[in-house]
């Protein structure tokens, strides 16, 4: 291990929506952790598709894992591959599934939100 890779591995980082409900469950369930994470309002610092593409590889699921299918903006996007839906979940942030906890090379969607405890546990 390389002098300092510990502790940026262990950097915790929440993605989310502050209207949403299981963002703020979520956000509440790592504040009682009392260990320190960023707050990332994706809807004021919009989420690249590198981003995307990183998150998804942390999760450990496919690109069409991260999309939430059910909403409007989501319809007809059956057809687009993998590039083409990262490219609509960033143009369009409502289609991203919330929240995203990251804690260095691992991530977990805080849905619910007791699936962050898995993070810190570790």
């Amino acid at each position: 291990m390389k002098p300092g890779q510990a502790i940026m591995d262990d950097k915790i980082t929440i993605y989310q929506k502050p209207t949403c409900s299981k963002c703020r469950a979520t956000l509440a369930i790592l504040d009682q952790s009392g260990r320190a994470f960023d707050s990332i309002n994706y809807y004021e610092q919009p989420l690249t598709v590198e981003l995307l593409r990183e998150l998804v590889r942390k999760l450990n699921i496919p690109v069409r894992g991260l999309l939430r299918a059910d909403e409007p903006l989501a319809q007809g996007s059956e057809s687009l591959n993998d590039e083409a839906l990262l490219q609509l979940m960033a143009d369009n942030p409502d289609l991203i599934q919330r929240p995203i906890v990251v804690r260095g090379d691992n991530a977990v969607l805080g849905r619910p939100p007791e699936n962050v405890s898995k993070l810190l546990a570790e």
